[in-house]
């Protein structure tokens, strides 16, 4: 069965200094990956689908072009519409109940600087009511998106990963802002932030796909049960901080399937005052650093009530390993049985 997905509003904008384009009923949006591979990533071409009486003014205003493909069969009394679409990624947006995810649709392969923009929601938004200022925020986005890129999805802990603490271990998503947790040094440092976003399997690329470190994968009986984190989240292994990708071997470390992931899952990351070293289900693993964008986490707007701005976090000082062809012989030798490891098609990284 084709990829798809169903969104409950969306946003049309035209280039820059044009105003954000809503029509005032939320039509349901469906979309459909052209090619069948289980994902949609960026630059992926897909087909919208609505229900309207007429063209849909916000793909018009995006510069799409939208077909009639008649009468619903359903008997709604309106047409039905379609159009082609690539898929770009997504992009945070502020509104009246807070960060909410966009996801960004336009007429060329490739993101343009300056262009038009179908941003699609999952959630259903009055935006001539509370939400104008969901409207407005993307109206600032289109006129500086040459400086503010779309998201890079964050490296993260999921739901079930255990931090240690003083008081014995806690599940990332039980941790609160201000309580105090481990380092790998022993050291206790207060948790200045957790970074929570919903992932959408069939927008997963292959850098948010979950990797699984069995129980004693990394030697030592480390971690001390199953552990789980996305595929560019920073474990420490012998002075380096390596990304879960690059430690696969096709055995006791390995990406989930994503027949095994539910359509939305919810990821983690705990920030402390300097780039540190926790330990996650006993193993070492890094905390947030920000090159990773805080806007992209759904709580986002929860730091800036906080925090008032953003602040930079030195990293630690320790070699980063992000690919396996990167990794000493001797951690993969102590990684084996098999060296023959398959990532999720290479070909389609984003």
């Amino acid at each position: 069965m084709p990829t798809t997905f169903h969104f409950e509003s969306q946003v049309g904008i035209g280039p820059k200094n044009t105003p954000a384009f809503a029509a005032p009923t939320n039509f349901d949006v469906e979309i459909t990956a052209l090619i069948d591979d289980g994902s949609i990533l960026p630059g992926d071409e897909i087909t919208l689908s609505q229900l309207d009486f007429g063209p849909p003014p916000e793909w018009t205003a995006a510069g799409l072009t939208p077909v009639n493909q008649g009468p619903d069969p359903g008997g709604s009394g309106v047409d039905v519409y379609t159009a082609s679409a690539f898929y770009y990624g997504t992009r945070s947006f502020f509104s009246s109940t807070g960060n909410q995810t966009g996801f960004i649709f336009g007429a060329d392969q490739v993101f343009p600087n300056e262009n038009e923009f179908l941003i699609l929601f999952d959630n259903n938004f009055d935006f001539f009511g509370a939400d104008t200022i969901l409207l407005n925020d993307i109206e600032s986005w289109n006129q500086f998106n040459t400086f503010q890129p779309l998201l890079i999805e964050p490296a993260c802990f999921l739901a079930g990963s255990t931090i240690a603490t003083p008081g014995g271990s806690s599940a990332v998503e039980d941790l609160r802002i201000g309580q105090p947790i481990l380092t790998a040094d022993g050291r206790v440092v207060p948790v200045r932030w957790i970074g929570r976003q919903i992932i959408h399997r069939s927008f997963s690329g292959s850098k948010a796909q979950p990797v699984r470190l069995r129980a004693g994968a990394l030697g030592d009986g480390l971690p001390h049960s199953d552990l789980t984190v996305t595929a560019d989240h920073g474990m420490i292994l012998d002075g380096l901080v390596i990304n879960a990708s690059a430690l696969v071997n096709g055995d006791s470390i390995g990406f989930v399937p994503q027949a095994e992931l539910p359509e939305q899952f919810t990821v983690y990351h705990v920030e402390t005052d300097a780039h540190d070293v926790i330990l996650a289900n006993g193993a070492p693993s890094e905390t947030f650093i920000d090159y990773r964008d805080r806007r992209a986490f759904d709580n986002f707007d929860e730091y800036l009530d906080l925090y008032g701005v953003e602040r930079i976090i030195p990293e630690m000082a320790r070699p980063r390993i992000s690919s396996r062809r990167m990794l000493p012989q001797e951690i993969r030798n102590r990684l084996e049985p098999d060296d023959a490891l398959m990532a999720p098609d290479l070909t389609r990284l984003a």
